[in-house]
């Protein structure tokens, strides 16, 4: 569905009332796939289906490619988002795409309850024992008695539900369960409502020597592939739903043709 609304977009751009509703059903099919997402990943985590894929990993990195995953949410709404993290690299043992996953959830969290040109202050730091990071905002805030209980499924305040955004309230719940997988903390904190929220996780830092030898090597691999960026590449699409296949293909070429 997505794919087939992205072609519409790229097809019809010239008449307004098709790229509002390709825009329409893009929107909506994104609300839906992230609310399946979060309902599959409750459920996985809830009944222990999920193995971590546990290395040493660099949090800032984590940090930047949440905020990456983020930014056309801050973009759209013209937040400000201030990020301050350490000059050297904070490791954990962690599995990086679920350490991504719980801090984009966060990070999601704050763009969807911060106003339109609010400003949203991102903060990492390490006392070699631990990492702290921070998620802080100048959005809604919460009541008092929704603190216990943010982290909890289905938790939501009526006075800063968006209802708008699709939420069921299974995002927090998600982080505090994989922070929880990594033996770390997660933590809460508004002065009330209207006054924003902080979000806190703390997680346990390991640094040994192989480490620091592997983000150098890594460092130097990442400048031999961003040579190599650019390549034309030939694309194989396999997918065991026709339509899905067809569509994307479609959109691909499309997106081709318009360069």
């Amino acid at each position: 569905m997505s794919s087939s609304a992205g072609m519409l977009g790229i097809l019809y751009r010239e008449e307004p009332r098709i790229r509002q509703a390709s825009a329409i059903i893009s929107r909506q099919v994104k609300h839906m796939s992230r609310l399946i997402d979060d309902l599959l990943d409750v459920s996985r985590v809830t009944r222990g289906l999920v193995t971590l894929q546990v290395s040493e990993v660099d949090l800032c990195e984590v940090v930047r490619s949440a905020l990456d995953q983020t930014r056309p949410l801050f973009e759209e709404k013209a937040h400000r988002v201030e990020v301050a993290l350490p000059d050297c690299p904070v490791h954990v043992q962690g599995d990086g795409t679920r350490l991504i996953q719980a801090i984009a959830n966060i990070l999601n969290n704050a763009a969807k309850y911060t106003p339109p040109a609010g400003t949203i202050w991102v903060t990492l730091a390490s006392d070699g024992a631990s990492a702290r990071l921070e998620v802080r905002d100048n959005g809604s805030g919460m009541p008092s008695d929704l603190l216990p209980s943010v982290f909890d499924l289905f938790t939501q305040g009526a006075r800063t539900l968006a209802r708008s955004q699709g939420g069921l309230g299974l995002g927090l719940a998600l982080v505090k369960k994989l922070i929880d997988l990594h033996g770390g903390e997660v933590h809460a904190h508004s002065e009330g409502v209207g006054l924003g929220s902080t979000f806190a996780i703390v997680l346990p830092c390991t640094l040994t020597e192989q480490a620091a030898m592997d983000t150098t090597s890594g460092a130097r691999r990442q400048g031999g592939l961003d040579a190599a960026a650019y390549r034309p590449l030939r694309l194989i699409i396999v997918d065991d739903n026709e339509d899905a296949a067809d569509s994307l293909a479609t959109l691909c070429c499309a997106r081709r043709d318009t360069r």
